[in-house]
């Protein structure tokens, strides 16, 4: 074989590839730019922020992407609801969210409850956990809404 013809088929192949690179990143880059809706997301159905409500009131859970599964369900891409009551920063997310008055557990895969709350203004917020109540990661919380309610 003459040394010359190797040479350039292995300039040819070497030209060929890093073009092949250039398209590729190219592509890539574009489809980085284009912006995507979040696939996973929790959020509150209903009462709507701002709304003037009566206790007991029914709050309505959402969520998209995920499935829900009892507290215990070790299942990939499911958890449960857990509804903040006026708290004003997170608990701690590599820890199961504590159960109180303010922390309130969906363990059974509940999507909606009834609560009571006194008079006066509230903020409400969803934190979507696994199985054994942590957040999941990166952790899925809805908007705070604030309520007023009335008696």
């Amino acid at each position: 074989m003459n040394i010359e013809f190797l040479q350039e088929n292995i300039m040819n192949t070497k030209v060929t590839l890093f073009l092949i690179l250039i398209c590729y990143a190219f592509i890539t880059s574009i489809q980085a730019e284009t912006p995507t809706v979040p696939d996973k997301y929790v959020y509150i159905i209903s009462p709507a922020n701002g709304e003037v409500v009566h206790s007991p009131l029914l709050v309505k859970f959402g969520l998209r992407g995920m499935g829900v599964a009892p507290a215990g369900v070790e299942k990939e891409n499911t958890g449960h609801h857990h509804l903040l009551i006026d708290v004003e920063n997170l608990p701690d997310l590599d820890k199961p969210i504590p159960a109180d008055d303010r922390h309130k557990h969906f363990g059974k895969g509940q999507t909606e409850t009834l609560i009571e709350l006194s008079s006066g203004t509230h903020t409400l917020q969803l934190l979507f956990a696994n199985f054994a109540h942590i957040p999941h990661e990166p952790a899925m919380t809805s908007q705070t809404i604030t309520i007023h309610v009335v008696e």
